[in-house]
């Protein structure tokens, strides 16, 4: 659980609410309308309706993470060439049974199959791309969206003005009006400011760092394989990192 999502998310909505007063004073249904459900019918046209369906697991993994720290993933995998090490590298199919790392246990067992070195890289490496390929391309739904909302608060304010010019003589109209231009660019900045951009900020750093990861993965297995000795893998490993992280 990445709960820097969460207070960021509570924080600048509670500090918006702060502003407003009385938040009931800016509440508009065809604002609202206009905004959200511009927005996501853009959304819909630009993409397949699978893809904005799971749109929502895409959001909630800004939220809940996965996976240890890269230092602990060199742990484990410094474990299982001690085990090679000591005891073969079929000894590692039992190893990886518990290995709740798919990527891991996938790589490991081509290993142990006794795979081609090539073609165990370019299965690992071709998986790892794809899975780049997926995360991109749900962080460019967010960060789409991110921008269409801001533009249907401007067709809002459009909206807006053009039924208070039309109702100049009736002051009763004037002020819905007025309402609807000024709130739907209040709501299209609300919606991709708080909570599609930085989603999508969010996205990319996790899919950078699960990538690293993997990238690590491949490293580790293809040392295992080729029989270096734990020391040089744990070398290996440690040099994607900072030293500050290093185990």
């Amino acid at each position: 659980m990445d709960i820097a999502t969460i207070i960021g998310l509570v924080s600048a909505s509670t500090l918006v609410i702060i502003a407003m007063g009385d938040p009931s004073a800016f509440m508009d249904f065809q604002s609202a309308v206009v905004v959200i459900g511009g927005t996501t019918a853009a959304t819909l046209i630009a993409n397949p309706l699978p893809d904005l369906i799971g749109l929502v697991g895409v959001y909630l993994k800004s939220i809940k993470t996965s996976g240890g720290s890269p230092s602990e993933l060199i742990e484990k995998i410094v474990g299982f060439a001690e085990t090679a090490r000591r005891e073969g590298i079929l000894a590692l199919e039992a190893a990886v049974e518990d290995a709740d790392d798919a990527f891991l246990s996938g790589g490991i067992r081509l290993a142990v199959d006794g795979t081609e070195p090539d073609l165990i890289m370019d299965i690992l490496e071709t998986e790892l791309r794809f899975v780049e390929e997926r995360h991109k391309a749900g962080q460019e739904m967010i960060a789409r969206a991110a921008s269409t909302a801001p533009a249907f608060g401007m067709i809002g304010t459009l909206i807006g003005l053009v039924i208070m010019l039309k109702n100049m003589d009736d002051p009763a109209a004037i002020g819905p009006g007025m309402a609807i231009a000024l709130l739907t660019t209040l709501y299209g900045s609300i919606l991709a400011n708080i909570f599609l951009d930085p989603i999508a900020a969010k996205l990319k750093t996790y899919s950078g760092q699960e990538i690293l990861a993997k990238q690590m993965i491949i490293e580790g297995i293809m040392s295992i394989q080729s029989g270096d000795n734990p020391r040089i893998v744990e070398h290996k490993l440690s040099v994607f990192l900072s030293p500050s992280m290093r185990p």
